[in-house]
C-alpha cells in the first residue's frame, strides 16, 4: 500500500534536516502486511511448483492468524484504552485499523482469484481432488460416513444457545459450524460445534471404484492419496446423527482470533515457569479480535455472533474461499516431487569418510557455513561430540526455538548423563513455543542440567554455544556463534549462518556474556562481540558515523546490512544521515523497513531491497567499507527497537579478511545482482519487483546458491 509522501525540502540546500517529521517514516503494520502481501505474490507466481505455490499461501494465512493476535490485538488495546499514541509515522491506532482493513479486502479479492481459477483448477488437471460433497459418490459418503461414526462423532460437542444455555465458549483460531435446526418443542434454534483440531483438515478418500463394503477409512496411504474430503464437510452431511429428532436447516462455518500477546510480571511472579504455562492457557480466553465468515452465511447467524462477542463491523470479515487456509499447508505431504521444488542436497562438512573431530578442524581453522546450502549437521554433531568426549569439561548454551524431538536438547542431557557440566539459558517467553520449551525444560531439569530461564525483563535471543575442553596445551573454548536458531528442521528452510571458532578474545567475551546471563554479573561491554541492550545500537551507530566521516573526507563510504526487520528509528535517523553525507547503502530487508529510500535530500543513495522465495532470508549481516580496512558483523539482532533494547541480542565480527571478503563478494554481493526474486522498496512504501534489463539473463538469487557445484564449506585460518 502506497503511503503518503509529501516531504518538505529545506530551501535551496535541498537537505531535509527535520529527521523528526513522521511523513519520513513507513508504517510499521502497512510495511507488515506489504511483506505478506510478497508472499501472497509467491503464490501467485506461474513459475513456482504448483505445490510450492500452495504452501505459500498457507504461509500467508498462517502469518495473518499471528498479525491478528498480536498486532491487531495491540492497535485494539491501545483504542480501547484510550491511548492515541501515534506510529513512527505519525498514525493514530484507528487510522492504522482503518488502512489495514483495506489492504486485507484488497488480498482477499486476489486470494480468491487466484484459488479459484488458478490453484485449485490446476490441481485437478494434475490428478489431486479437493471434493466437494456434491461430487461425492454414493460408495465414498457411505465410507465417509462410517468414518464419521466410528472417527468424528465421538469427538464432537454440540452446545446449545438458547435461554437456557449460554453463548459458548469459542476457541481461537478453532473451525465452527453454526447450526440452524427447527426443534418440534422449540422452534428454531441455534447450536455451535467445534471442528476439532486434533484431525486433519483434509481427509484423504479412495476413489468411488476402490471402495470396498463395508470398508473403514484408513490414513495409511495418505501420500498417495489424489482426492481429499474437507473434514466440516463431513461433519455438516452428518449433522442428522448428532441432532436426531430435530429437522437440521442449514450449517454455516465461522472462526475467530483472540489477543494472543500476553504480558508477565516477571519479577513479581514466583515461579516464571508457572506463570507462562498459566498464560498459555489464558490465550483461548484474550478478547477477540476478528470473526471470519463465510460469504453464505446469513445476517441474523453473523448478527448473533456479533453481538456475543462484542464485535465492531471491522472486525468481521466474509470470505468467498474456505476459512483457515493456513491447513492447505498438509498438502505438502503428497508425494509429487513433479509439483515441488527440486530437492537440495546441502554440503557437508571435511572430507568424506573422514574421521577428525570438530574440536580438531576449528582448531586449525575458523569454520563459515551458509544454511541451507550447507548443512546444519556439523552444528548437531559439534554438541553431540562434546557430550561424549571425555576432554569436555562443560557445555553453555542458549535456545530460543528448538522444535520438538530436537537432537540438541538430547545430546545436552547425554553430555549431562556423562558428568559434563550442562547450563542452558532456554527462552521461556518465545512467542507460540513457550509450551515447547516448558516440556523441554523440566526434561533438562530432570537429567541435572542448569536452566536459567531467561534475563528478568528481556527475551534471550543471542544464538550461542561453548564448549569447554581441557587439552595438553590447557583450557580451550570452542564456539558456536550464529544468526538462527538450534532447530534442524527450520535450519532446512532459512538461510542463516553457522561459524565455529576457539578465538581466544571472543572464548572470554562469551564466558563473560554467560556470567552475565545466567548470574549476577554486570558486565556490559566486551572486547570483541557486540550485545544489547546497551552495545549493539551505540556500536552501529558510531560505525555509521564513521562512513559518514570517511565520505566527507574520501568519498568512499559503503554499506551493506541485511535483516529481517528494521524499525528503529535511531538507527533509520543514522542512515538517513549517512545518506545525506553521500554515502552508498544497499540493504536487504526481507520484512518491515520504516525507512523511506530514494528521498532526494534525505535517501537517495540507499536502496532497498526485499527477496521472498522458497527459503526464508534470516541471516543478520553488517559490513562497512571503512576505507579498505573492513568491518563485517553477524548475528541474531534485527534493526528494531524490542531485539536492541529489550532482548538479549548477539553480533559477533568476521575478522579473517579472507572469509569476510568472501562473504561480502561471493555472498551478500549476488543479492544486488538478483532481478528475479528480489523487490525494492520504493519511498512511498511500495514495492516493485526487479526484472532482468534488456540483454540481462535472469538472475535468481536463491536458485543461484541452490545450483552451485557442491564445495566444501569456507575453511581459513583464523585471524
Amino acid at each position: 500500500m502506497k503511503q503518503d509522501i509529501r516531504i518538505p525540502h529545506n530551501g535551496s540546500l535541498n537537505t531535509i534536516t527535520n529527521l523528526e517529521d513522521p511523513k519520513l517514516y513507513l508504517n510499521r503494520e502497512l510495511s507488515w502486511l506489504e511483506f505478506n502481501t510478497r508472499v501472497l505474490e509467491e503464490a501467485e507466481d506461474h513459475s513456482n511448483p504448483l505445490l510450492e505455490r500452495i504452501k505459500f499461501l498457507a504461509i500467508f494465512f498462517n502469518n495473518l492468524d499471528e498479525f491478528f493476535m498480536i498486532r491487531i490485538s495491540g492497535l485494539r488495546e491501545q483504542l480501547s484504552s484510550g491511548v492515541q499514541e501515534a506510529s513512527l509515522d505519525g498514525t493514530s491506532p484507528s487510522e492504522q485499523l482503518g488502512k489495514i482493513r483495506e489492504v486485507l479486502l484488497n488480498s482477499f479479492r486476489r486470494i480468491s482469484q487466484c484459488l479459484q481459477q488458478e490453484l485449485l483448477p490446476n490441481l485437478e488437471e494434475t490428478g489431486i481432488h479437493i471434493l466437494s460433497y456434491e461430487d461425492i459418490k454414493p460408495k465414498q459418503r457411505g465410507l465417509l460416513r462410517r468414518y464419521f461414526r466410528k472417527e468424528i462423532f465421538p469427538a464432537l460437542t454440540p452446545l446449545a444457545f438458547d435461554p437456557s444455555h449460554p453463548f459458548p465458549h469459542i476457541s481461537n483460531l478453532t473451525l465452527n459450524l453454526a447450526v440452524v435446526a427447527n426443534d418440534p418443542d422449540r422452534g428454531e434454534c441455534f447450536a455451535r460445534i467445534k471442528v476439532p483440531s486434533n484431525f486433519s483438515r483434509l481427509i484423504p478418500i479412495p476413489h468411488e471404484h476402490q471402495v470396498e463394503e463395508d470398508q473403514v477409512l484408513g490414513r495409511e496411504n495418505e501420500q498417495e492419496a489424489t482426492n481429499f474430503v474437507w473434514l466440516e464437510d463431513i461433519i455438516a452431511a452428518n449433522l442428522d446423527l448428532l441432532f436426531p429428532g430435530v429437522a437440521v436447516q442449514a450449517a454455516y462455518f465461522f472462526r475467530i482470533t483472540r489477543d494472543a500477546d500476553f504480558e508477565i510480571e516477571e519479577d513479581e511472579a514466583g515461579d516464571l515457569l508457572a506463570a507462562i504455562e498459566e498464560q498459555i492457557d489464558l490465550r483461548q480466553y484474550g478478547s477477540v479480535v476478528r470473526l471470519e465468515l463465510a460469504q453464505d452465511t446469513p445476517d441474523f447467524i453473523k448478527d448473533i455472533l456479533v453481538r456475543n462477542l462484542t464485535l465492531a463491523p471491522y472486525q468481521v470479515y466474509t470470505y468467498d474461499f474456505r476459512l483457515g487456509l493456513s491447513n492447505l499447508m498438509e498438502l505438502a505431504s503428497i508425494e509429487r516431487s513433479d509439483l515441488k521444488y527440486p530437492p537440495l542436497y546441502p554440503s557437508g562438512l571435511g572430507e568424506p569418510g573422514s574421521k577428525e573431530s570438530l574440536f580438531s578442524l576449528i582448531k586449525k581453522e575458523d569454520i563459515l557455513l551458509h544454511h541451507p546450502y550447507d548443512s546444519f549437521t556439523p552444528v548437531v554433531d559439534f554438541i553431540r561430540q562434546a557430550a561424549l568426549d571425555p576432554k569436555v569439561l562443560a557445555i553453555k548454551q542458549t535456545l530460543y526455538r528448538v522444535g520438538s524431538n530436537s537432537p540438541v536438547v538430547s545430546a545436552l542431557m547425554e553430555a549431562r548423563q556423562n558428568g559434563k557440566q550442562v547450563a542452558v539459558l532456554l527462552e521461556l517467553k518465545a512467542r507460540f513455543d513457550e509450551e515447547n520449551n516448558i516440556e523441554w525444560a523440566r526434561k533438562l531439569e530432570d537429567e541435572g542440567v542448569h536452566v536459567v530461564y531467561g534475563v528478568l525483563g528481556l527475551k534471550t535471543h543471542a544464538k550461542v554455544c561453548m564448549v569447554v575442553r581441557r587439552e595438553t596445551e590447557g583450557i580451550y573454548r570452542y564456539l558456536h556463534l550464529g544468526t538462527g536458531n538450534y532447530n534442524p528442521t527450520t535450519s532446512r528452510i532459512y538461510t542463516d549462518f553457522s561459524f565455529f571458532t576457539c578465538d581466544k578474545v571472543m572464548g572470554e567475551d562469551v564466558t563473560d556474556l554467560f556470567n552475565a546471563l545466567t548470574g549476577y554479573s554486570k558486565k556490559d561491554t566486551y572486547a570483541k562481540l557486540l550485545v544489547a541492550p546497551g552495545g549493539i545500537r551505540e556500536q552501529l551507530l558510531a560505525r555509521i558515523d564513521r562512513e559518514m566521516a570517511r565520505q566527507q573526507e574520501h568519498h568512499d563510504g559503503y554499506l551493506v546490512f541485511k535483516m529481517n526487520s528494521m524499525v528503529d528509528k535511531a538507527c533509520i535517523q543514522a542512515l538517513y544521515r549517512a545518506s545525506q553525507a553521500g554515502v552508498k547503502i544497499d540493504l536487504f530487508i526481507r520484512g518491515m523497513c520504516g525507512l523511506r529510500p530514494g528521498i532526494p535530500g534525505l535517501s537517495e543513495t540507499i536502496s532497498v531491497t526485499s527477496h521472498v522465495g522458497r527459503f526464508l532470508e534470516h541471516s543478520r549481516c553488517f559490513y562497512f567499507r571503512n576505507g579498505g580496512n573492513d568491518e563485517l558483523f553477524i548475528g541474531s539482532a534485527d534493526l528494531m527497537t524490542r531485539n536492541l533494547d529489550r532482548r538479549v541480542e548477539l553480533l559477533f565480527p568476521i575478522e579473517n579478511p579472507e572469509l569476510r571478503r568472501h562473504i561480502v563478494d561471493n555472498i551478500l554481493m549476488p543479492y544486488l545482482k538478483d532481478n528475479t526474486q528480489g523487490r525494492r522498496l520504493e519511498s512511498d512504501g511500495s514495492y516493485t519487483r526487479i526484472t532482468p534489463k534488456n540483454g540481462d539473463h535472469p538472475f535468481h538469487i536463491q536458485d543461484w546458491f541452490t545450483s552451485q557445484p557442491k564445495h566444501k564449506p569456507i575453511k581459513l585460518p583464523s585471524a
